[in-house]
């Protein structure tokens, strides 16, 4: 007489939590490395603009220069001088103070201070090329920027994340639905053998039917047993999304299993608001709208610096006062108007190749980012409809299923009606039952796919569910 061997694996437990979509998104949200990673984004972002804001920190320079030789002191040198950038028109306001030793017998003459030394104020304004706009302001601007692309990135990478962690748990919720199918005609078949094992002791049915059902029950068996390995490798893969507030990775309990996934049909009204957010919010096309305005500022910036550099330098200058003697207060730190110190530099490349060659790379390179932009944008919209196009399919086709379960469902019942009034077999029984798990399979195969195209038309439209 065939006996049915024992099998290993988990069953479905009676007191089961189930661990639904949305909690695991939001935990991953909170606590998953890349997400943090993404969060850094930001911050970085703020210190390239912190270091370009530093073009216009105060800046103080101080200089000392001796030389004596064969006990001659050829000059003694001083000079110092703080340097103040201001936004408006690229300008720096200075003050200095220089001071050379008067003793010294090799001194020019133009280097020539009052024995105190010699103060001054002024300005140093550009006049020509970069009274406009110059480099500290355009990366000042381009960093500014550079925050919102880093604010694109990190979506980016969260939809990203959270795309992947969402095909990672529709696949788990496919492994479990597999596992419990499967489970439940392993159930069905072992009901069945020990039944006709016992009827044909009784000599009610035939030796070979209970071979045949011993066979239905090893194969459930091994269908059984590699459920299980799929259930829990997808229940690993689904862990590997699942961090604490310490940072340290977490797993799920053994009583969790995933949520029944809603299914709702598709309509063209959504298709169209998540269209219209794609065209106006997707990562990728803000960040090359705003790579396109970092050209545009960079553009601008190489338009000036085509023009003629023309550099004014004016400074009021004053004596200092000396400790040895009576402060003067209109001698000392007066500034008069017939005190000053005024240059001027000119320069002027004649052939401007260099600045003309950067000038059209700065041109081509915003073409490109705006040809670029333009194809970004359609493959974005074609996708969106693509993935809708498929969750359209996918609903179809669940809906097909359901009746076929149904159908075979029926088919089941009228065969084991006829099997129990002799007239049909238990092969017969057997394969209708089969096919019955195989569709129930195939419909939540349909299921987990919607689920995934749901999760890609999001993710196609730069937005997370």
């Amino acid at each position: 007489m065939p006996v049915a061997t024992s099998t290993n694996g988990p069953a479905v437990a009676p007191d089961t939590t189930v661990f639904s979509a949305l909690v695991f998104y939001e935990l991953i949200r909170q606590y998953h490395p890349i997400v943090k990673q993404a969060g850094l984004f930001g911050a970085e972002a703020e210190q390239v603009l912190m270091q370009a804001r530093g073009a216009f920190d105060p800046k103080l320079v101080s200089h000392y220069d001796r030389k004596e030789f064969d006990n001659k002191l050829y000059f003694d040198h001083w000079r110092n001088k703080l340097a103040v950038p201001v936004w408006l028109g690229g300008i720096d306001l200075n003050v200095s103070y220089d001071r050379n030793n008067p003793g010294g017998r090799f001194i020019n003459p133009e280097e020539t201070t009052p024995p105190t030394g010699l103060a001054g104020v002024g300005i140093t304004v550009p006049i020509g090329q970069t009274l406009m706009i110059d480099a500290r302001r355009t990366a000042v601007r381009q960093a500014r920027l550079a925050l919102d692309l880093a604010a694109a990135d990190r979506v980016k990478l969260v939809n990203k994340v959270l795309f992947d962690a969402a095909k990672t748990y529709w696949e788990w919720f496919l492994a479990y639905q597999q596992f419990r199918l499967i489970d439940e005609g392993f159930d069905l078949a072992d009901t069945r053998f020990n039944a006709l094992r016992q009827r044909a002791l009784l000599g009610d049915a035939a030796i070979i039917d209970t071979t045949e059902a011993l066979i239905t029950v090893q194969d459930r068996q091994v269908q059984r047993e590699q459920a299980v390995v799929e259930m829990n490798n997808a229940r690993i893969r689904l862990n590997a999304f699942l961090w604490n507030a310490d940072g340290q990775p977490v797993e799920l309990p053994a009583t969790a299993i995933p949520q029944q996934p809603g299914l709702t049909p598709p309509n063209e009204a959504a298709l169209q608001a998540l269209a219209d957010q794609a065209a106006q919010q997707h990562p990728e096309l803000l960040k090359l709208d705003l790579k396109s305005k970092q050209l545009s500022l960079e553009e601008r910036l190489r338009r000036a610096l085509i023009q003629p550099q023309i550099m004014l330098d004016a400074n009021l200058l004053s004596a200092t006062p000396d400790i040895d003697r009576r402060y003067n207060l209109p001698n000392y730190f007066s500034f008069q108007p017939q005190n000053y110190k005024v240059g001027v530099d000119v320069i002027f490349p004649l052939f401007l190749r260099k600045e003309r060659g950067k000038l059209r790379e700065v041109q081509v390179k915003n073409q490109q980012v705006i040809l670029e932009r333009q194809q970004v944008g359609r493959d974005i919209a074609n996708d969106v409809q693509a993935a809708f196009n498929q969750m359209q399919a996918f609903s179809q086709q669940i809906a097909v299923q359901q009746q076929a379960i149904q159908n075979q469902q029926r088919l089941l019942q009228a065969e084991q009606q006829k099997f129990e009034i002799g007239e049909s077999s238990l092969f017969l029984v057997n394969a209708r039952e089969t096919k019955l798990i195989d569709l129930r399979v195939k419909g939540e195969e349909l299921k987990t796919k919607y689920q995934k195209a749901l999760a890609e038309l999001y993710f196609v439209a730069g937005t997370a569910q």
